[in-house]
C-alpha cells in the first residue's frame, strides 16, 4: 500500500473510486449515504471533486499501482459544516474503491491525515459522514480515534462532524 499525493491528471481515478464507492454502498442497500448515480455521470459532483481537490491536498492509496482509496485534506469543511473556531484539517470525500474494502484503505488514509494535521501544527482533525445506517460510518470513525460533535442535517440527509485532537 502507497499513499501519495494525487494532481489535476489524478480527476478521472479519484472518480472511478468514488463510483466504486456508489455501486458497493447500493448493493448494502445504503443509497441515502451518496445517492444511486455514479459520481463520473453527475456534472454537479464531478465539478464537487475537481474543485475540493483544488482547495486542498488530494491523496491517493494505491494496491499494486492500482488506485485503491482517495481523500483530500481542506483547511475548512464543506458548505454544510461551520468552520471551528480555530485552525483544523478537515476531512473531505474520503473513499475506498470496493475491490479493497477490509484491506485497511481507510484506516491508512486517515492516518496519513493525522500525520499530516501533525506535520502542519494544527492540532484539530475533522470529519463529516453520513449518520444514517443505524450509524455505521460514524462508529468507524470514532473506531478511528475520532469523537462525536455536532449532528447536522442538510433536506433528509443526516450527517454527524466527528473531531480527533493532538
Amino acid at each position: 500500500m502507497k499513499i501519495r499525493k494525487a494532481g489535476a491528471e489524478d480527476l478521472p481515478a479519484m472518480l472511478s473510486v468514488l463510483d466504486s464507492a456508489v455501486v458497493w454502498l447500493n448493493g448494502k442497500g445504503i443509497t441515502a449515504q451518496w445517492g444511486t448515480e455514479p459520481f463520473s455521470e453527475r456534472s454537479e459532483a464531478v465539478e464537487q471533486v475537481r474543485r475540493t481537490a483544488a482547495e486542498g491536498d488530494p491523496w491517493i492509496v494505491e494496491v499494486d499501482g492500482e488506485p485503491a482509496g482517495v481523500m483530500t485534506l481542506t483547511p475548512h469543511p464543506g458548505r454544510h459544516v461551520p468552520p471551528a473556531a480555530e485552525p483544523e484539517v478537515f476531512v473531505r470525500l474520503l473513499a475506498t474503491d470496493a475491490r479493497f474494502h477490509g484491506r485497511g484503505v481507510g484506516a491508512a488514509l486517515l492516518e496519513h491525515a493525522a500525520a499530516e494535521t501533525r506535520r502542519q501544527g494544527v492540532s484539530l482533525l475533522r470529519v463529516d459522514c453520513f449518520a444514517g445506517s443505524g450509524g455505521r460510518l460514524v462508529a468507524y470513525y470514532e473506531g478511528q480515534g475520532f469523537t462525536r460533535t455536532e449532528a447536522f442535517v442538510v433536506d433528509d440527509w443526516p450527517g454527524q462532524v466527528l473531531e480527533r485532537r493532538f
